[in-house]
């Protein structure tokens, strides 16, 4: 073989094995671009069932079993902070951890702040007491009625704005959202009756009714303002981006993520809806 000819074949060689690791995304890669070298760290309220959750002393839920997915494919070791929900986007711009697990809603305010890669999609539902005559079916029906939710959600300024431009101009009174630390705080103030009515995720709504034994019901008669959910990443972190949409991508394309869908009873959102919710284009 001619020098040219091996020198070139050399070069390719570089070439392919150079694609072959950035394309497996070693530790070795990702190193400078997690805060700790080896682990993947997570931010995630993990109070918040199905999504994240603590059991057996342990994270549980989609989003802690999605980020050991992701994290396996890049070979590295998960760690999870249990960061109330108002915190994670504070926590993580301040580099407390790599991500943000925790279904965060992908909304245009929230993208000017961080980057996103969409994996779930989902709704809220409006749940009341099982005992309760006043059955909530939408927005426009909790006008003078207080309603409790978990800080930071991004339905509480659409409901300021049904407030506002239906509401308050028929002279019904205002919707008062009564905003908590916690999903189960909220719950709380709905069973003490602090509360008329409480908003919340609708898988998660799913989870309390399981556990309520017939004491809540949901009244919402659709689906309430449909949302895509995504990973939080901070804009500077490129690298990573890149890594975990690698790593989504080769989950995709073996079936484990299919398979972590389906046993939560959750959906992919289509390109169309991703590209909605980006924009603040979605219904």
């Amino acid at each position: 073989m001619s020098t040219t000819i091996l020198a070139a074949t050399r070069r390719g060689m570089a070439r392919a094995l150079a694609a072959f690791m950035l394309c497996a995304a070693s530790p070795l890669v990702l190193a400078s671009a997690t805060i700790k070298a080896d682990s993947l760290t997570v931010g995630s309220d993990l109070t918040y069932p199905p999504y994240a959750y603590m059991e057996g002393g342990k994270p549980a839920g989609f989003d802690a079993d999605f980020s050991r997915l992701l994290a396996a494919k890049l070979s590295l070791t998960p760690v999870f902070v249990d960061t109330r929900f108002p915190d994670l986007i504070l926590g993580m711009r301040a580099h407390r951890f790599d991500t943000v697990a925790s279904a965060l809603y992908v909304t245009p305010e929230r993208t000017k702040l961080i980057d996103f890669i969409p994996y779930l999609k989902t709704g809220a539902s409006l749940v009341v007491l099982a005992a309760s005559q006043y059955a909530p079916a939408g927005p426009e029906a909790l006008c003078g009625k207080r309603v409790a939710s978990i800080k930071g959600a991004s339905w509480t300024p659409k409901l300021q704005k049904v407030s506002r431009e239906t509401c308050q101009p028929k002279g019904q009174g205002e919707i008062k959202v009564l905003e908590f630390p916690t999903s189960p705080e909220a719950m709380m103030a709905l069973r003490s009756q602090a509360a008329d009515a409480m908003i919340e995720d609708a898988a998660v709504v799913h989870g309390m009714l399981e556990q309520s034994r017939d004491g809540l019901k949901v009244t919402s008669t659709s689906l309430l303002y449909p949302i895509v959910i995504g990973l939080g990443i901070n804009k500077e972190s490129k690298a990573l981006r890149e890594a975990l949409a690698g790593a989504l991508q080769r989950a995709r394309e073996s079936g484990e993520y299919q398979a972590l869908l389906a046993r939560y009873g959750l959906e992919a959102p289509s390109a169309a809806e991703i590209q909605a919710a980006l924009t603040g284009q979605a219904r």
